[in-house]
């Protein structure tokens, strides 16, 4: 007789951290899970913890992981290169006993900006969320000089044209002034080169300090300079769901 493959749902939302297994059982019972798109309350369903796609209450339960996902809270004067050959220090200094991971870095930060970085040995993963297509989100708090007017805001709403084409923030915030400088909350679902200190360069107003404080659904939070975090599982199932996985 031929015996049915994959794993039960209840284990595999056990090895996720969801539930105890029993716990889970009431879960799938309640019909709060899903597989696929639709609802399972059906006690035993065998599934693909690797190809198919569970939630619980909505949320994505990401498949075990093969690979390693970081945040890493990139300092100032630090490159966006995992070593550098002129001797500046670079990411790879900073990951310590991930140093040997084989990781690289989605996106990059310029070296005087400091901020949110995602470290992976995932390469679907990484392409994808680099990729402009899939329009993830980056959020930045930019310290400009001089004092940022509401019609300079509305401006950079309305967008601004640059050498390489136009650009138009999601959301453009002043979170504070002070007496020759202003604190803004930039959002940009875009990453070209330097694109957040140009936009402000071509408004009248240089950015003097630069943070990127999220990606899509993760925060840098408290997380220390220098220091680096996995990814929690909640982070990684939404990213996968924003880039298609």
């Amino acid at each position: 007789m031929e015996q049915p493959t994959g794993v039960r749902l209840q284990k595999v939302l056990a090895e996720a951290g969801i539930a105890s297994r029993r716990a889970s059982e009431i879960l799938i019972a309640e019909g709060r899970v899903e597989v696929n798109g639709k609802l399972v309350t059906e006690q035993g369903r065998r599934v693909d913890p690797m190809a198919d796609v569970i939630r619980v209450d909505g949320s994505r339960v990401p498949p075990p992981q093969r690979h390693l996902y970081l945040v890493l809270n990139k300092p100032r004067g630090v490159v966006s290169t995992m070593s550098d050959p002129e001797g500046r220090r670079a990411i790879g200094d900073l990951l310590g006993k991930h140093r040997h991971e084989r990781l690289f870095h989605v996106g990059r930060l310029d070296a005087d900006t400091e901020g949110l970085l995602l470290l992976t040995n995932d390469g679907e993963f990484g392409h994808r969320l680099a990729h402009p297509s899939y329009e993830v989100t980056k959020t930045y708090l930019a310290q400009v000089e001089g004092l940022l007017t509401a019609k300079t805001v509305r401006r950079l709403e309305k967008g601004v044209t640059l050498e390489d084409g136009p650009v138009r923030p999601d959301q453009v915030r002043v979170v504070e002034k002070s007496a020759h400088r202003t604190l803004v909350r930039v959002v940009l679902h875009e990453g070209r080169n330097r694109i957040v200190r140009r936009m402000f360069d071509a408004v009248g107003h240089p950015v003097a300090r630069l943070s990127r404080i999220a990606i899509g659904p993760v925060r840098l939070g408290t997380l220390k300079e220098g220091a680096t975090r996995p990814l929690t599982r909640e982070e990684l199932g939404a990213l996968m769901d924003l880039v298609g996985l």
